[in-house]
């Protein structure tokens, strides 16, 4: 029997963030609301390109194929798109295989609302504004940056990466280092509650349901030595000893384990990733989100003091 949605990890996402919608927005923005419709109507059979979420979305849903019965993923469109100028998205949807049933349509208003309605542990778009509303309203979002699309479907792993404070854990540490911007006072109160463990973060129910479909394949591999994981998540951030044991100590409170942890020291992250090549990343600050090639697909969780009075 398939789970539930209430014991799914649920991952909801706007048509922006998984196709490349910039000829039909381009449309709506220069000559309105009718012209988008007809537009859409006249290349109803014509699939939207991939987007910058599509290869992350496409590996995400293989998890169900490789947990057939219980099924224990969902993606859930939230669209700002009404039911008629939608059909094309789910007609794109169809012709690349995805299994996406479930959908809102808000016609013209923002669907952040509806994240808690679906149980999402995320909600992704590249409308910055609704992914702002969403993180106000305390629902775990972010924004799908532009970057080039590149999707190996030879490659069936699933890599996910994260940022650590502001993302999987709150934003108390940053808090403490950008009061005075002072790294040595930010190292001395990590040091000082090493042992007590972060408060979740916008994205740590996220990254817990991930690392329960960890256990998953990992039990299965104990049961089929033949078994390709599919998941592999890390952690890159700019932390490093010794702030890094209140990473682990909180980590380890919630019972979960990357694959991979970076504690960089104010290194530059896309050095890491560039060789990690993840499906996506996450990072609460902007200036974060940069890659030599531009071909990381990299998402802004607008959260935190990092975000804070800030146009970022």
């Amino acid at each position: 029997m398939a789970y539930p949605i209430e014991r799914k990890l649920v991952i909801s996402i706007a048509s922006s963030a998984l196709f490349d919608l910039s000829e039909s927005h381009n449309i709506y923005l220069t000559e309105g609301v009718d012209a988008y419709r007809i537009h859409q109507e006249k290349n109803i059979d014509n699939p939207f390109p991939k987007g910058v979420a599509f290869p992350f979305i496409r590996r995400f849903l293989n998890i169900n194929k490789a947990f057939s019965k219980q099924s224990p993923v969902e993606v859930v469109l939230l669209s700002r798109n009404s039911p008629e100028t939608g059909l094309r998205v789910f007609r794109s949807i169809r012709h690349y295989g995805l299994d996406i049933t479930r959908a809102g349509f808000m016609t013209g208003s923002s669907p952040h609302e509806y994240i808690p309605a679906f149980n999402a542990s995320l909600f992704l778009s590249a409308n910055e504004d609704d992914v702002q509303m969403a993180i106000d309203a305390n629902y775990p979002a972010g924004v799908v940056l532009p970057s080039k699309v590149y999707d190996d479907e030879l490659d069936g792993k699933l890599r996910v990466a994260f940022d650590f404070d502001g993302v999987i854990a709150d934003d108390e540490a940053e808090t403490v280092f950008k009061r005075n911007n002072n790294l040595k006072e930010f190292q001395a109160y990590e040091i000082e509650n090493q042992s007590i463990p972060h408060k979740p973060g916008p994205l740590a129910d996220l990254f817990k349901k991930l690392s329960f479909m960890q256990k998953l394949e990992e039990k299965r591999l104990k049961e089929d030595p033949d078994y390709k994981k599919i998941l592999r998540i890390a952690i890159v951030t700019a932390r490093n000893a010794p702030a890094h044991e209140r990473v682990v100590t909180t980590l380890k409170e919630w019972g979960v384990s990357p694959d991979e942890s970076f504690f960089l020291g104010g290194m530059q992250k896309s050095r890491i990733l560039t060789v990690l090549k993840p499906h996506m990343f996450f990072d609460d600050q902007r200036s974060h989100l940069e890659s030599p090639a531009g071909d990381i697909p990299m998402v802004h969780v607008p959260f935190g003091i990092a975000n804070r009075n800030s146009n970022k």
